[in-house]
């Protein structure tokens, strides 16, 4: 019997979940917490736009959460030489410097605690100066680049990070021979093939992050990137020109890692692609649905034909053919702070009325919060923490919350930031839809999506349409154990396409469907938080706030009244 193991690293671990192919059932999974730094980060007090890690836990995370996983599964009938290919997805863009042989800067002791020579982190936006000016000069010189990202180039993308890089740490970029995405380093280090130029891109990675496209011959040109920074264009011809889709063969498992792990040197090995468009995949992605992955952060991905119009749209994080399922464009958009927003009130300004722990608090808030009506608080936030990343593309945008009062009680406060991210997972869809790609399904999957009931209540009343949940609440990894069943082979018991592959190993769980009055009062909170988005998030707004505060009196007194 055929079996898949899905590698999902994310922000603060490593996952290993070992699948059936033949119905998608979930043997076991294992957790691995990266050792290094704060939860796996490496962190800057004097810098908060700093994040890296190290990727020496990677490495150690393959091993332990490979082996952790077959350990456990060992009480069934489950044999290791059954395993047939191995699917990766990581975070991104956490692209990292590597030296001629592949091998990470930071490996060297020169560089061992350079935190510019480890990985940089998606969530790293220290290099915004630099993204604004990439959007800058691509809008004099090159607008296309521009074109198929939404409009703006984000301090979470390759080029930033590397240009940032170049200004900060010279002596890291000088010394580097290459950079590489985490999504193709693992891969490369599982297959044995680390060389720069042989190692096989993702062409979901290139081409929503490093501005690649085959309609200007791959990656941006070099005299575009000596315009950015004289001397960055050198770095161009040591990168790569091909980039390949996640159902695509990288190799197959080295002799080295398949007596480490034991398991069989023929076991397959895919090309890896980013967390969010193969948890996409793992949800049953199909045009029409919209996929929800939801963390720490969230990612919206939708694809459509690639062979139908398309057109460009504005605030989006990337329209890249190929980078969810071949034969499909890859819409990606997102909010860069979801469960970041709840964990950081939780944390900090949760009183200890509402529990011990972080999980009783987090039980406790809910269940009160869940007792409200919409609206009944009077209070109304942005969802901006961390920053805006769909549909304004804006790191140096924060936080708000209006209309507390000396009554205000924190589960009001922590309902108001459910809601926020609601209305900002409404405003992205109104931006797909006005572009004319219809969002007829919504599927949601994450720890959140699974665990926070209320919260997708909440989702479905705002929006109005029903939040389905996947089956499997480790989509991201399912997705990529789903790419190592078509990378092994029909002849090895896998799949021929990734879509043959989801109908077999693909579900759909529970489903929350909007409440009508809910609606209608969220659709006037959602008219005052667009108001709010506008006014501080828009060079073009003008007008007054006036009544804001007035309104949402109004909206909390009628419900209370109700």
């Amino acid at each position: 019997m055929p079996y898949a193991i899905g590698l999902d690293f994310g922000t603060n671990s490593c996952r290993a979940l070992l699948v059936d192919v033949t119905n998608g059932h979930e043997l076991a999974s294992h957790v691995f917490p990266y050792p290094s730094g704060s939860d796996g980060v490496i962190l800057n007090g004097s810098d908060p736009g700093l994040a890296r890690q190290n990727p020496a836990d990677y490495v150690l995370g393959i091993e332990e959460s490979i082996k952790g996983v077959l350990q456990k599964a060992r009480a069934t009938a489950f044999e290791p030489a059954d395993v047939i290919g191995i699917g990766v997805d990581t975070t991104g863009s956490s692209p990292m410097p590597v030296d001629e042989h592949g091998q990470a800067l930071c490996f060297q002791e020169r560089f061992r605690n350079n935190p510019a020579a480890m990985v940089w982190l998606w969530k790293d936006h220290s290099s915004y100066r630099e993204a604004a000016l990439f959007t800058q000069t691509a809008s004099e010189m090159r607008p296309q680049y521009l074109s198929k990202i939404g409009g703006t180039y984000s301090s979470e993308w390759w080029w930033s990070k590397i240009l940032h890089c170049k200004n900060v740490a010279p002596e890291v970029f000088d010394a580097a021979a290459s950079w590489v995405e985490i999504c193709d380093w693992i891969p490369a280090v599982l297959t044995g093939e680390l060389s720069p130029k042989r190692m096989m891109r993702s062409v979901c990675a290139a081409g929503h992050k490093a501005a690649f496209n085959a309609d200007w011959y791959g990656l941006p040109d070099r005299e575009f990137l000596d315009r950015l920074s004289p001397g960055l264009g050198a770095l161009r011809e040591r990168l790569y020109d091909k980039a390949y889709t996640a159902d695509h063969r990288a190799g197959a498992l080295a002799r080295e890692w398949a007596a480490k792990l034991g398991l069989s040197p023929s076991t397959a090995i895919a090309v890896g692609a980013f967390d969010a468009h193969m948890g996409a995949v793992g949800a049953g992605i199909s045009p029409g649905t919209l996929v929800k992955i939801i963390g720490t952060s969230t990612c919206d991905i939708m694809i459509h034909p690639s062979g139908e119009p398309l057109e460009d749209i504005p605030g989006v994080c990337g329209i890249v053919n190929g980078s969810v399922i071949d034969g499909y464009y890859g819409i990606e958009a997102g909010q860069s702070a979801v469960g970041d927003i709840f964990l950081w009130f939780v944390n900090n300004l949760s009183p200890g009325k509402y529990g011990r722990t972080q999980d009783e608090q987090f039980a406790n808030l809910a269940k009160a919060a869940a007792e409200l009506e919409p609206g009944e608080s009077g209070l109304l936030a942005l969802d901006w923490n961390n920053g805006n990343r769909t549909i304004l593309v804006d790191v140096r945008l924060s936080g708000l919350l209006i209309g507390q009062t000396l009554g205000t009680q924190p589960h009001e406060i922590y309902r108001a930031l459910l809601e926020a991210t609601g209305f900002g997972a409404l405003a992205i869809i109104d931006r797909i839809e006005e572009y004319g790609v219809r969002v007829r399904d919504v599927v949601n999957c994450g720890g959140l999506a699974a665990k926070s009931p209320l919260m997708m209540q909440i989702y479905a009343d705002i929006t109005g349409r029903s939040m389905k949940i996947s089956r499997s609440e480790q989509t991201p990894a399912l997705g990529a154990a789903i790419f190592a069943a078509v990378a092994a082979g029909q002849a090895a018991g896998g799949y021929a396409s990734a879509a043959d592959a989801q109908k077999a190993m693909v579900g759909i769980g529970k489903e929350y469907r909007p409440a009508a009055e809910h609606h209608r009062v969220y659709r006037s909170l959602y008219a005052l938080y667009r108001q709010l988005h506008d006014a501080f998030g828009t060079r073009q707004w003008s007008g007054s706030m006036f009544n804001v505060m007035k309104d949402l009196l109004a909206i909390r007194d009628q419900a209370r009244r109700a």
